[in-house]
């Protein structure tokens, strides 16, 4: 088990950018510029964009497929000259180029300090519930695929996406794969008991696994906002409203350390998260 030792130094700084990307691609890279500009003025060591944060129009679309790109395209080019002209680690979705010609990938890129990739996801668990069908235009994931856990100043983080909060298992086995920090860039759709979920979720998934879980939102009216960051104990360090903003806040791994030698529930638990076999991907 990790110390609190041993992690005496391991801080990281992260900020929260809450904003609503557009239809306009050329837009969206500079609002991520601008995010990333702020964030590294104000101290941050990394920034966390929302998802869809290259491209989105309402929901996932014919269009959206059209403008999809590979992750050598325009947008990661944006992030890697960005974090490296600032020095910060930059976290953001895209839609990717996907296989199958009719669709794309929701993805989430890692950026180094040094410009360099860190880590890439593609979401598991497409929006497939409360009316809506992001499978109609969107490939998932691969279960198979190396789990998207990178370090940043000694301190662990890995990557989820939105729907995937509803699913505990997501979270878990980054968490029993050493991630200290989870980061989630979400586009969760308001509607009834929608923010309760949301705010509920978050701090389950903290507090089950013993991480910090640093999530971030499109504004109303598509999405709910409230990116925050909630402690490995479930304690909201910091919380946005519900319209455009970006939120700092320190991250220490002693703490975690400290929380998880008090509450060992991820080294005394009798059951793995493993994939299950026989389910078809949404695709």
């Amino acid at each position: 088990m990790t110390t609190a030792t041993q992690h005496e130094s391991a801080q990281v700084t992260i900020a929260l950018a809450q904003y609503a990307p557009g239809a306009d691609a050329d837009a969206n890279r500079q609002r991520l510029v601008e995010a990333v500009e702020e964030a590294a003025r104000r101290g941050a060591d990394l920034v966390l964009a929302p998802e869809y944060a290259s491209f989105f129009d309402g929901a996932p679309s014919e269009e959206a497929v059209r403008a999809a790109e590979p992750l050598d395209g325009p947008f990661v080019t944006a992030m890697r000259e960005a974090a490296s002209q600032h020095g910060i680690v930059v976290v953001a979705s895209l839609v990717e180029t996907g296989e199958n010609p009719s669709k794309f990938q929701n993805t989430t890129v890692a950026i180094g300090a040094d410009g360099e990739t860190r880590a890439v996801y593609r979401k598991l668990h497409l929006y497939d519930a409360f009316g809506a069908s992001e499978s109609q235009f969107v490939e998932a994931g691969s279960s198979d695929a190396e789990l998207p856990i990178f370090a940043v100043n000694g301190v662990s983080f890995g990557i989820q996406t939105c729907y995937d909060l509803r699913f505990p298992e997501v979270t878990r086995r980054l968490a029993a794969a050493g991630a200290e920090v989870i980061l989630m860039p979400a586009q969760w759709v308001p509607g009834l008991l929608k923010e309760h979920h949301w705010n509920t979720l978050i701090a389950a998934r903290a507090i089950e696994s013993t991480v910090v879980v640093a999530a971030t939102d499109h504004p109303m009216p598509h999405g709910v906002g409230l990116a925050q960051l909630v402690d490995a104990s479930g304690v909201v360090r910091e919380k946005l409203g519900s319209g455009e903003g970006m939120g700092l806040v320190s991250v220490d791994a002693a703490d975690i350390a400290h929380v998880r030698a008090t509450n060992p529930s991820l080294s005394v638990r009798r059951f793995d998260a493993v994939a299950r076999t026989g389910v078809e991907a949404q695709a």
